[in-house]
């Protein structure tokens, strides 16, 4: 029997969420250190995964797991991936570590008039919980198991929110457990209310294979491969129905105009690599499972909702990016940033061409990798100040200029500048869009010119200007902010210049997605006279 790599990258984040947790109250320093040697592990497996996969490979899954589990009612437990997949578990396995570092001290004993206490030890526990859960969402080939995973997260996720809330700010200490209270229900309630609704969809799904198959099955390769054969044909109103199911939970998720409320008061009220997992990790398994299941499992679906979901989309490409340029707090600003993206991302995804699709995924990388380092950024400014207001700041550059360098670079980042990261794969998108719907390409182009202006604003607003007396003394980053902020730039630039070996890995995974829906690149428009005229 082969090494399970899948279950492996999986179980060992599961693992150290249980030693970390099982560490004594008094030893704190130590549970820190044995999450962050987790996390390692995690990101050692999941280069792992990217050395052996193989992207010429045939077939739609590789490094595939196959155990039955709940047998009377199809259930299995199915594990493989494709190019899309290994590179999500990469840029989660490549956080986490990040994560971990940068809330080193989010969860110390914080001593208040309540005297409340922050217990450490669950803090680091509960973040390696969700990144187990999310590297088996994005493994899962079984429908239902992936349903599971897709729900359980929401646990250790609303426990992060709501019991480990940002300390900045001079807000009462019953004021503040009030907002992060609410931000964590809010976010629980939305997820919920997704996950139930898609939970009957997945149960219309096994019904309609057991109703046709002559046994139910939850395996995506199987109900594929029997729709590819004329075995199982769905129809029209009911697979719109399960397609509609199945989005709805994806896009609250990820999250999509109007589903997306819940965003800004979770990334406002949690510390900030608390927002990182939320908007760089968790939110990805949305749009990606767009991809893997709403449009391999229902194609003709798929291509009849397209419509609707281009028009949500530039409305969360827009909406978002207009709130991003009147927030007065730092954290909400990215977190409406991230809105716009993800807008941009869902426009890839239904574009409907491999440009599109390619641009999608690597937008979903580059997203992680920028937002990580803008917001882990911002984060260590806040703490410093001990404030999210924009306007507490000012001429920050001229006291800590290394701190202010690095908000640049993940600032420009964000805005989609050419030569990092981000702008390949905005670029990809808006000419896999324009190559089919030229009009929503050209619209969605004016959420490029606003994230310019939020971004440059924030920027001029916090780091230019006279040296404001609350951060005269403010300190540069400190040699642990250094370790985690100066990767990701790394990436940043590397991938910027460099995307070739991600879209080599993508690119054949996008290509059998886009056979699956039976759709091809649009043919460009060449006429008679322009041949002749050519010649």
């Amino acid at each position: 029997m082969s090494f399970p790599l899948l279950t492996a990258t999986a179980a060992v984040p599961a693992l150290g969420a249980v030693a970390t947790a099982a560490v004594p109250a008094a030893r704190r320093t130590a549970a820190k250190w044995l999450a962050l040697a987790f996390s390692l592990a995690t990101l050692l497996l999941a280069a792992v995964q990217l050395v052996r996969f193989d992207p010429e490979a045939k077939g739609p899954f590789q490094l595939t797991e196959s155990h039955a589990w709940i047998a009377d009612f199809g259930v299995r437990y199915d594990l493989g991936v494709d190019g899309i997949a290994v590179v999500l578990i990469a840029l989660t396995a490549l956080l986490v570590p990040f994560i971990v570092l940068a809330g080193w001290h989010d969860a110390d004993p914080l001593e208040t008039k309540s005297t409340r206490w922050r217990p450490t030890q669950g803090f680091f526990a509960l973040i390696l919980m969700v990144e187990a859960m999310v590297v088996i969402a994005f493994e899962a080939t079984d429908v239902f198991l992936f349903y599971i995973f897709f729900e359980a997260m929401l646990i250790p996720m609303y426990f992060l929110i709501g019991g480990f809330g940002d300390r900045a700010g001079e807000r009462p200490e019953a004021e503040t457990a009030t907002q992060r209270s609410y931000a964590a229900v809010k976010f629980l309630l939305y997820n919920l209310v997704g996950g139930l609704i898609m939970l009957a969809a997945v149960i219309g799904l096994y019904a309609v294979t057991a109703h046709q198959l002559g046994t139910g099955t939850f395996s995506l390769t199987e109900i594929v491969q029997a729709r590819a054969n004329g075995e199982l044909e769905i129809a029209t109103t009911t697979e719109r129905a399960l397609f509609l199911g199945f989005f709805f939970a994806f896009a609250v998720k990820a999250p999509l105009w109007p589903l997306h409320t819940w965003l800004p008061n979770a990334m406002g009220e949690a510390t900030a690599p608390v927002a990182v997992l939320i908007t760089a990790v968790v939110d990805k398994v949305g749009t990606f499972a767009m991809l893997r299941f709403c449009l391999q499992l229902f194609p003709e679906a798929s291509k009849w909702a397209t419509p609707v979901i281009l028009v949500l989309s530039l409305i969360s490409i827009l909406y978002g990016a207009l709130l991003a340029v009147g927030q007065r707090d730092i954290k909400r600003l990215i977190a409406y940033a991230s809105i716009s993206h993800f807008g941009f991302i869902v426009l890839g995804i239904f574009a409907m061409t491999t440009q599109g699709q390619g641009g999608a995924t690597l937008y979903m990388v580059n997203h992680g990798i920028s937002t990580a380092a803008l917001m882990l950024v911002a984060g260590f400014l806040i703490s410093r100040r001990g404030s999210r207001l924009i306007a507490d700041y000012g001429g920050v550059q001229k006291v800590a200029p290394v701190l202010a360098g690095t908000f640049l670079v993940g600032g420009l980042a964000t805005l989609s500048l050419p030569g990092l990261a981000p702008f390949v794969s905005e670029f990809l998108v808006l000419v896999g869009t324009f190559s089919r719907y030229p009009a929503v390409g050209v619209i969605a182009t004016v959420g490029i010119v606003l994230a310019a202006l939020y971004v440059l604003v924030l920027y001029q607003r916090t780091m230019t200007g006279p040296v404001k007396e609350a951060v005269r003394g403010m300190p540069d980053l400190r040699v642990r902010e250094l370790v985690v902020v100066a990767p990701l730039i790394a990436l940043l630039l590397f991938l910027g210049i460099y995307p070739k070996p991600l879209t080599e890995m993508i690119d054949p995974a996008v290509e059998h997605t886009m056979s699956q829906v039976e759709k091809g690149d649009p043919q460009p428009d060449v006429r008679v006279n322009d041949v002749e005229a050519a010649k």
